[in-house]
């Protein structure tokens, strides 16, 4: 693969216009700003990361997690530039340096497709088609979208998101460059090719749209005709899975520490672990002399020293990797090849976090409770979709918003808008719809 290539322009839906600008901001600035003045990235300051949304604690939600993974994300992309164009003079006077901005904006747009509730939102979606009412759905559909509904993934329906023309909506989508687009695809392969681990990156509605940039940008196509599509990741997705990696790890172990879930201690231990001997004593020296007494604001400085680490050691395997990298013969993470000392910290840190945080009593309540929500919501929605003729049937699909074709006279269709629907969701607004319908509350109670 080719960085000239792999770096363009190119806008989805407005092929024919790429070369012509508006104003002085980059087609990659626009991208950004694009997103952060867009209805589905506000609503994830109400969408839960891995804690319940805040009460007299604050933690991170979907739309806090998003913002900090696309700080880190343009650190690494501007990093990764820096050093490119010393490696490449030709590529001095190319878009190469834009590469910091297309990161971070793909980092906003990482967990635009993640239902409500985390994991357990998604979870739902897949086992209310695979173990519960919508398993009669299966000799009505056809295999492709079978395939797609039953493994049900956020980094999919964040494609479509993007990508989608909804009714009313501008062909294209959000009418993203190619490069941002290409950036976000974590699994850049279809649901038939998803295999145990059940990740892939594009609905088979969407597959079009994705061979149409990956073809463009030279994206190698790894799968033999016949197979079930798969290609290379783009090389930015590494760096956005980076940011993304070290954003949820090691700010998960923060709020978990506010909680008073992990201790003080525990949770500096694992912080100071990135580091040598002597950068310890430094890391601590330092919080003596600007007299820090507050343990949170201990941590709060051992946290950023950390990110510093792994930024600088990402950027390291990045570069290190390049021809692997765009030759696709580059395996695992970027975390998964820094060095020794870093890398086995963060094993740890992954090792704490899914023996006392994931399993801790707050997270599995609103994983349970969510769960209940999602499998309600799909049950109703489904069955309306499948009989739009009844009278609580009508009452439902009239809550649907027009973005969403639930009224196609096609069953495929209007199952994806009830997907669409449900997915898009807030938490909060999940739960007032599942105590409407269950008669929970009432507007005038």
């Amino acid at each position: 693969m080719d960085w000239k290539q792999l770096i363009t322009n190119k806008r989805l839906g407005q092929e024919q216009r790429h070369i012509e600008r508006h104003d002085d901001r980059t087609e990659f600035k626009r991208d950004y700003d694009r997103l952060i003045f867009s209805a589905p990235f506000r609503r994830l300051q109400n969408k839960t990361q891995v804690f319940p949304l805040p009460g007299s604690i604050f933690v991170h939600n979907r739309l806090t997690h998003s913002l900090e993974v696309a700080s880190v994300g343009m650190s690494l992309g501007n990093d990764v530039a820096a050093a490119l164009t010393k490696l490449h003079p030709e590529l001095h006077d190319t878009m190469i340096n834009e590469i910091g901005q297309i990161v971070a904006t793909a980092c906003l747009a990482h967990d635009m497709g993640n239902p409500p509730f985390g994991h357990s939102g998604e979870k739902a979606i897949q086992t209310f088609f695979t173990e519960g009412a919508g398993l009669a759905l299966k000799d009505m559909v056809g295999r492709e979208l079978w395939n797609d509904i039953t493994r049900f993934e956020g980094n999919a329906n964040a494609f479509r998101l993007l990508t989608h023309r909804f009714c009313g909506r501008r062909t294209g989508g959000f009418v993203m460059t190619y490069s941002t687009l290409a950036a976000v695809v974590k699994y850049p392969f279809e649901s038939a090719a998803a295999g145990s681990h059940g990740k892939f990156g594009f609905f088979n509605t969407e597959k079009e749209t994705y061979c149409k940039i990956a073809d463009e940008m030279g994206i190698k196509r790894l799968s033999a005709p016949g197979e079930p599509l798969r290609y290379a990741r783009h090389p930015l997705v590494y760096l956005v899975e980076a940011a993304d990696d070290i954003c949820y790890e090691i700010m998960d172990l923060e709020d978990a520490n506010k909680l008073k879930i992990l201790s003080y201690q525990d949770t500096a231990g694992l912080m100071l672990g990135f580091f040598d001997d002597d950068t310890k004593q430094k890391i601590m020296q330092r919080i003596d002399d600007e007299q820090l007494t507050d343990d949170n604001e201990k941590i709060v400085y051992m946290r950023a020293c950390v990110i510093g680490k792994l930024v600088s050691e990402c950027v390291k395997a990045f570069i290190e990797n390049e021809e692997d990298i765009l030759n696709a013969r580059f395996s695992g993470s970027l975390i998964d090849h820094i060095a020794e000392t870093p890398r086995n910290a963060y094993r740890r840190c992954t090792e704490i976090s899914k023996k006392n945080i994931y399993c801790s009593k707050p997270v599995l309540d609103v994983e349970l409770s969510g769960y209940k929500i999602m499998e309600t919501l799909m049950a109703q929605m489904v069955e309306a979709a499948l009989h739009p003729e009844r009278f609580y049937s009508k009452q439902l699909i009239g809550r649907v918003s027009s973005q969403y074709d639930i009224h196609s006279p096609q069953l495929e269709t209007r199952i994806m808008a009830v997907i669409d629907y449900i997915s898009g969701m807030t938490d909060i607004y999940a739960l007032d719809i599942y105590q409407k319908i269950n008669g929970i509350s009432l507007p005038i109670v």
